[in-house]
């Protein structure tokens, strides 16, 4: 409904300001428009001159795709809100003993993030999870849960690098993923290769890890995360758990931020 007024008394006033309604600037000043006349001002302007709607549209663009955008972004928030609250009725219990942290160990919520390394989406979401942990500090962590999508491609290789550097050092760990997403592109294209030379620049002890790699530990960690992300019904990246939330994709900034206020509000 907001999206509708906001539309309304846009054109309107647009129509007014661009001197393309003859004679409603006289009408304006003498009857205030309000939310109960605007109604019928708008079916007299549209009945007497269909043509101004489309433009206004034509003139002004711009500001209408803004406005229909932020329509779009509230009907979007009040649907996530409704959804997050139930999810708070649910528990949802994930393994992430053995799993790096970052930020604090004590932090009100926790992103569990299941994701992919070659993953576009993936890479977006990181971005924006990274500006949350700043911004949050020592109030939000993140754990991160590897759901390679593929197999046989990098992705799968990339989440067994990433799981054995973490058993060396979870500063490395988390310097491995960041450069995983930083570079997602090299990752695809050169695979294995690109994954042996961002960790040797990160000073990772090598010959344990080609060792680690391939180890049971490694293999059994990243099964459990696939299991956990059957457990939820989770059909595709990136899926978070934002304490009990549910976000899904690479949700904007601003929506994001709003499941985190929620979690952190209804946080023990």
């Amino acid at each position: 409904m907001l999206s509708k007024k906001l539309m309304a008394s846009f054109i309107l006033a647009s129509s007014m300001a661009a001197g393309i309604v003859p004679g409603m600037s006289a009408v304006a000043n003498a009857v205030e428009v309000t939310e109960e006349n605007l109604p019928k001002l708008l079916e007299k302007l549209f009945r007497e001159r269909p043509e101004l709607v489309m433009d206004v549209l034509r003139r002004q663009s711009e500001s209408v795709l803004d406005i229909a955008q932020q329509g779009s972004n509230l009907r979007r928030q009040h649907s996530l809100e409704a959804q997050w609250a139930q999810d708070m009725k649910v528990t949802k219990t994930v393994k992430t003993e053995g799993r790096p942290v970052m930020g604090s160990p004590k932090a009100k919520v926790r992103i569990v993030a299941f994701s992919d390394f070659t993953c576009h989406f993936c890479q977006q979401a990181s971005k924006t999870v990274d500006v949350i942990l700043q911004e949050y500090g020592k109030d939000v962590s993140l754990v991160f849960k590897n759901m390679p999508l593929d197999d046989k491609g990098p992705a799968n290789i990339a989440s067994a690098y990433f799981v054995a550097i973490s058993q060396q050092s979870e500063e490395k760990a988390w310097q491995f993923y960041k450069a995983l997403f930083a570079d997602r592109d090299k990752l695809i294209a050169e695979g294995e290769t690109f994954l042996k030379k961002t960790a040797e620049g990160l000073g990772v002890d090598m010959k344990r890890l080609a060792k680690d790699v391939h180890s049971k530990k490694v293999a059994d960690i990243i099964a459990e995360d696939q299991m956990d992300a059957q457990k939820l019904g989770i059909e595709g990246t990136p899926y978070f758990l934002v304490n009990n939330l549910v976000v899904r994709g690479a949700l904007p900034l601003d929506l994001f931020k709003s499941a985190i206020d929620m979690a952190l509000k209804n946080s023990k």
